[in-house]
Order: C-alpha cells, then sequence, then structure tokens
C-alpha cells in the first residue's frame, strides 16, 4: 500500500513541478506575448490607474488629468491647448501620443526606469511609479506673443535663445485643442475625423514639420558662405552682378523687386535684396562651399531632435549652375522649416556658434525632484567670428533703414531680414512672407533671442515688402516679449 502512496506522490509532485515550470514560462517567457496582445486590457487599464504627468511653461503647468470614474480612469486635460499644442502632442486613449507627450512618454506615464528607485521590483509588479513632470524651456509671453501675432493665419513661429539653444517658443497656426483627443468615447472620434480631414491641417505642427521655400532669408546663408570662402572682401565694394543676371547655361534672365541692384555692393544688395547679386554670389562660391556651409546651418540632417523629431531642411547638393543660382535665393529645391531659419539667425548672433535647439530644460519627479537636466548639447562653428559680426551688421541694416523697419526695437539693436518664397505652378501663388531675426537689449552684451516667421499665402505685393509687412511685426512682438520691451 506503501508503495502506491509514494507512486501518487511522486506523480503529484510532477504534476506540481509541470504546473510551476508552465506557469514560469508564461509569467517570465512568454509575458512579453500576452503583453502586447490586443485583447490584453491589463497594461491599457494600468496606464490610465493615476495621473499623467505634466508638462510645466514657466514653471506652471499646461497639461492636467480628469478623473472619469470609469475602467481607463485618467484622461489628459489640456490647458490653454491650441496655444501649446506644437508643443505638447496630445495624448489619446485611442490615437496614441504625439511631440512631447510621445518623446517623454516614459516619464509622463510613470513608467521610465528614471522615476523608480528599484527598477527591478516595478518590473515584477509591473505597476508604474508615480508619473514625473516635464519642464519645458519655453518663454510663456514669447508664446503668447507668436501665437496672438499670426491671428490664426496659416503660419508658424519658432524662436531659440541663441547662446544656448533653449526653444523660446513653437507656434503653428491654425491650431486646434488636442484635449477633444483625449478620451475614447464617440465625441474623441468624430473630433479625429473632423481634424484629420481638415483642409487647413490644424494638427500640422508648421513649425517644425512644414518646410517652405524660405525665399531671400537664404541669402544670410548665402552672404556668410560669400564673406567665408573670401568671394567678398569689402561690403561696400561693387559685386560685379548685372540686372537681370543671366542663369548659366540658359537664356532665363533673372530680375529684381528691387531697383539699383546692377553692380551693388554687398550692403545694398542685403538691405535691399536684389536677387541677381546672391544669384551670382551664389555661382561663384560654389557648390561644394554652398552645400557645406548650408549643412554647418543644419540643412540636410534627417536626424535632427528637440526631443521629438524635426522634418529636415535641404539645400539640393546635386545641382548645375543654373540651379545653384536659384538654390542660393532660397528657390529651387531649397526648403526650410521655420525653426531652421530660426537656427540660421541664431548661429548669426552668438558670432557663428550653432548651439542644436531644445526643449526640454529638465525632468522632475512627482514630488518636484529634479532627476535630469537637458543635458550637452552639440555646438557647431557655422562661420568664423568676423564673418558673423559683418552678417550682424548687414542684418542691423536691414532694420534700420531696409525692407525690415517694422521689426525694431526702442531700446535694442535689432537685426533681421525680410523674404517671399514664391510658390505653386509657374509661381502663380500668393508668397509666402519669412522674417528672420535676433535682438539684443541696448543694456546687455549679447543677442538674447532669435526669431523666424513665415506667413503662408500673405495678402501683400510680391516683393520683398511682404516679409517686412505680414512676418517682421510678428517677430518683432516676440522679441519684444523675450526682451521684456
Amino acid at each position: 500500500m506503501a508503495r502506491y502512496i509514494r507512486r501518487a506522490w511522486g506523480f503529484c509532485a510532477l504534476l506540481l513541478a509541470a504546473l510551476l515550470l508552465n506557469a514560469a514560462r508564461v509569467q517570465v517567457v512568454q509575458s512579453r506575448i500576452y503583453d502586447a496582445n490586443p485583447a490584453n486590457r491589463r497594461a491599457t487599464i494600468a496606464r490610465y490607474s493615476q495621473p499623467r504627468g505634466d508638462i510645466l511653461v514657466g514653471g506652471e503647468p499646461v497639461t492636467g488629468s480628469t478623473d472619469t470614474g470609469e475602467q481607463l480612469r485618467y484622461e489628459r486635460a489640456y490647458r490653454n491647448g491650441p496655444l501649446y499644442a506644437p508643443v505638447t502632442g496630445f495624448a489619446s486613449q485611442l490615437y496614441g501620443t504625439t511631440f512631447l507627450e510621445h518623446a517623454a512618454d516614459g516619464v509622463l506615464s510613470g513608467t521610465d526606469p528614471l522615476l523608480s528607485p528599484l527598477p527591478l521590483w516595478q518590473d515584477v509588479t509591473r505597476r508604474p511609479s508615480p508619473a514625473g513632470n516635464v519642464v519645458t524651456t519655453l518663454n510663456r509671453a514669447a508664446q503668447e506673443a507668436a501665437y496672438r501675432g499670426l491671428a490664426g493665419r496659416k503660419g508658424a513661429v519658432a524662436a531659440i535663445e541663441p547662446a544656448t539653444g533653449r526653444v523660446l517658443a513653437l507656434v503653428s497656426s491654425p491650431s486646434y485643442d488636442p484635449g477633444q483627443l483625449s478620451g475614447n468615447g464617440e465625441a474623441v472620434t468624430s473630433a479625429w475625423e473632423r481634424l484629420s480631414h481638415d483642409p487647413e491641417k490644424p494638427m500640422l505642427n508648421r513649425a517644425v514639420r512644414q518646410t517652405y521655400p524660405p525665399g531671400s532669408t537664404f541669402k544670410v546663408v548665402t552672404a556668410a558662405a560669400a564673406l567665408d570662402a573670401g568671394v567678398v572682401t569689402d561690403l561696400d565694394a561693387d559685386t560685379d552682378s548685372p540686372d537681370p543676371y543671366r542663369l548659366p547655361g540658359t537664356t532665363t534672365r533673372l530680375t529684381n523687386e528691387a531697383d539699383g541692384c546692377a553692380d551693388a555692393s554687398l550692403r545694398a544688395a542685403f538691405e535691399w535684396s536684389c536677387n541677381t547679386v546672391f544669384a551670382k554670389l551664389g555661382v561663384d562660391v560654389g557648390a561644394h562651399d554652398m552645400v557645406a556651409m548650408a549643412q554647418a546651418f543644419g540643412f540636410n540632417d534627417a536626424g535632427a531632435r528637440i526631443p521629438f523629431g524635426v522634418a529636415p531642411s535641404t539645400f539640393d547638393p546635386r545641382v548645375d549652375r543654373a540651379q545653384l543660382a536659384l538654390s542660393s535665393i532660397g528657390q529651387y529645391n531649397t526648403r526650410a522649416t521655420p525653426l531652421q531659419m530660426a537656427m540660421v539667425a541664431a548661429a548669426v548672433a552668438d558670432g557663428g556658434l550653432l548651439h542644436s535647439p531644445y526643449l526640454v530644460a529638465r525632468i522632475t519627479g512627482h514630488d518636484g525632484e529634479v532627476l535630469s537636466g537637458s543635458g550637452a548639447h552639440p555646438v557647431q562653428r557655422v562661420m568664423s567670428p568676423p564673418t558673423a559680426t559683418r552678417l550682424r551688421e548687414l542684418m542691423a541694416d536691414v532694420v534700420q533703414e531696409g525692407t525690415g523697419t517694422r521689426a525694431a526695437i526702442p531700446g535694442a539693436l535689432v537685426g533681421g531680414k525680410t523674404g517671399t518664397a514664391q510658390h505653386g505652378v509657374g509661381n502663380s501663388g500668393v508668397p509666402y512672407a519669412w522674417f528672420v531675426s535676433w535682438a539684443q537689449a541696448d543694456n546687455t552684451l549679447d543677442p538674447q533671442v532669435a526669431v523666424a516667421v513665415v506667413v503662408e499665402d500673405a495678402s501683400a505685393d510680391r516683393g520683398e515688402i511682404s516679409g517686412g509687412g505680414d512676418a517682421a511685426p510678428i517677430a518683432r512682438a516676440v522679441m519684444r516679449a523675450v526682451l521684456g520691451k
């Protein structure tokens, strides 16, 4: 009898071991498979079981969480949603996350190991830590000034602190309220359909995800290349530039909106934005040096992040001389985001150094403890200090007595460059109005802000006055907000 009992005991022990082995296989080996199974709602329920961390601007949260009392308990809420949508993006229970909500999702949802004092225990329990917060670099006053300036018109504004790369403003218009996408009901589905099919594309982040022909604002890059290469050594010397200028190898003649561009000096050509002078300068500099200068400013960089991805601005390296001439005045295949053109202005303002732009100042725990800072950011020498000094002089002339006088600020030195980018079939579209600039208060040693503004389909003449008339006042408002004037 005892033998049968021992056999039964051994068989039960074997079954128990098999059960334990299978449980270990399911919970350890196959856990990720079950976690990823759409039918498993435990991870989703856990994700929304606690309030999401906040995104802060100027020390104040611009996000929040709403307790719905439902199974997916907490929904995302936004304060001044349309104002900050290009920065926050949305966090939706149906449609996922975008922009900072996506780039910092681990911190904001409480799943980042940085938030847990015992990461291994968190892996075992699979419980999120209390969510952390993301402190942005934005200047609230500058963000509001940019949004008011666009006033619902299609366009974008980007502003940077030249000496650090801190993003001070990032606005896209028209915008939308990301809170409309937070939950999971029919209202969210309806809002998604409406926003996705809106011809004005309110969910498009025009500041970092839309590229435009930069038009005459790109002449800052061309002037930097000409000065650095020694093609121009005297700002006031004649440039031997005909008006009109025949594009090399073609019968096409390039003309100007302004008068007096024939053989104009670089100073005069920059001040009144002579296409013929800069097209010829680009050809004289040559494709190799023009491409090198554009790439030093950040063009053709497909990996730029702030921390979310930025659409690459482009300067085509495979061009003939006629195409190079057009590229050098911001046409042909040359395209740029507003953030990229703010980087161009910032490099000039900071003596030829370009600090990579960034949007997150620090990560904090739920109790405010700083868990990580912004870290080190790459710095690139774009041009020589003497070239940057002369470009600052040229840009200041534009605001003092050229096409950008509407950007002038009492008690500050302001430099700028207007631009009008033609587009459409046969350039039939109403031009995009551009303005790039920097500003330095009289009582400071260095410029404190660099700005780029683009207004789509600006209702102005097809000359440089478009950028000066439509975009420059917006840039002025943003710069005044940063300078406190």
